[in-house]
């Protein structure tokens, strides 16, 4: 192989368990995981199907990779420990989650998203196919391919420890039950109970913080409409301290379908705030600058937990006691288009 190879670069292939592959860990063998997967009325040739594409894209890969550069195939689950070299070149054989799981622990190495089987994903962050591999990847040596950056979200914590997030943090209880806190935002000081705070990057807009301000929204317009409908007075909305609280719909709007990925603000969102005699519910969305760091002192005994992505077992602990700041990262993923 070394022979017939055009460069010695170092190129980090990423590779994930297939649904198939998931099942038979559970079941111990394929006759036992179709079993169960047939009894529950579901297909299961798709199993099957998608594990072969898969299977088939993932030795494709190696073979096109394999002519230009050294390949080392790393499994998703060896990524969060994994050392990448600062000259290597990393490839992702997707689908968007394992892009965005990858793209948080480098240093800005450029990856390239490749669609394992375009019949099946849409893949917005896998814009390329394992045929285009053998001519893009000398081209991204050679820094002929456009490299788009994108804004990372960081939270550390006042015992040292820290985890980024591509597309979005979350805050809160392990079993998204009640969350409490103490949030903090450029000097304004709040006591909250709540199902969980997330925080989200350009990349994420289109993801949890839509679904969440879409709701919100949608619970707004509702409940004018309920209003207007019984007859009852439809003055706006006000918080603890009088001032009027904006409509959820306006902020959407205002914030337009999709921010650029390289958006230099962070969002947070409070899931479902909770006002007592002892919690508030005024600070529950805001803008985080690199000059307005977003501060959360937790007040859970345990179950507290800040996990990232959407990748529940990969998280830091959060119980009482401990401090994180939510900041933009000190770095920027770096993805090939």
């Amino acid at each position: 192989m070394s022979g017939t190879r055009s460069s010695e670069n170092k190129i980090i292939l990423i590779q994930r368990k297939t649904r198939l592959e998931e099942l038979v860990v559970r079941y111990n063998t394929i006759q036992q995981a179709q079993f169960y997967i047939e009894r529950l009325g579901a297909d299961f040739s798709d199993y099957i199907s998608e594990d072969f594409y898969y299977r088939k894209a993932v030795e494709t890969a190696v073979i096109e990779l394999g002519a230009v550069g050294r390949v080392q195939l790393l499994e998703r689950q060896h990524v969060p420990n994994f050392i990448f070299g600062e000259q290597d070149t990393v490839v992702v054989l997707g689908q968007d989650g394992l892009v965005a799981n990858t793209l948080k622990y480098l240093h800005e190495q450029p990856l390239i998203g490749v669609n394992p089987d375009p019949q099946r994903w849409d893949g917005v962050l896998l814009p390329f196919t394992v045929k285009d591999l053998r001519h893009l990847v000398p081209e991204v040596f050679r820094g002929q391919r456009q490299v788009r950056e994108v804004t990372l979200a960081k939270a550390q914590l006042n015992d040292g420890q820290s985890l980024y997030g591509v597309n979005d943090l979350f805050i809160g209880r392990k079993t998204h039950v009640s969350a409490r806190y103490q949030l903090e935002l450029n000097g304004v000081t709040e006591q909250q109970s709540s199902s969980g705070i997330i925080v989200s990057t350009g990349m994420g807009s289109t993801g949890w913080l839509k679904s969440v301000l879409a709701g919100a929204a949608g619970i707004v317009h509702s409940a004018a409409q309920l209003q207007k409908a019984s007859g009852a007075r439809t003055a706006p909305a006000a918080g603890r301290g009088g001032h009027p609280v904006t409509g959820a719909d306006e902020v959407y709007t205002a914030m337009g379908e999709r921010l650029p990925w390289d958006y230099p603000n962070l969002y947070f969102t409070v899931r479902e705030p909770f006002p007592s005699r002892t919690t508030s519910a005024d600070l529950v969305f805001g803008e985080i600058g690199s000059q307005a760091p977003l501060k959360i002192t937790s007040q859970m005994p345990e179950d507290g937990v800040i996990f990232s992505d959407g990748v529940e077992n990969d998280f830091l602990a959060f119980n009482s006691g401990v401090e994180a700041t939510i900041t933009l990262a000190e770095k920027r993923g770096r993805l090939v288009v």
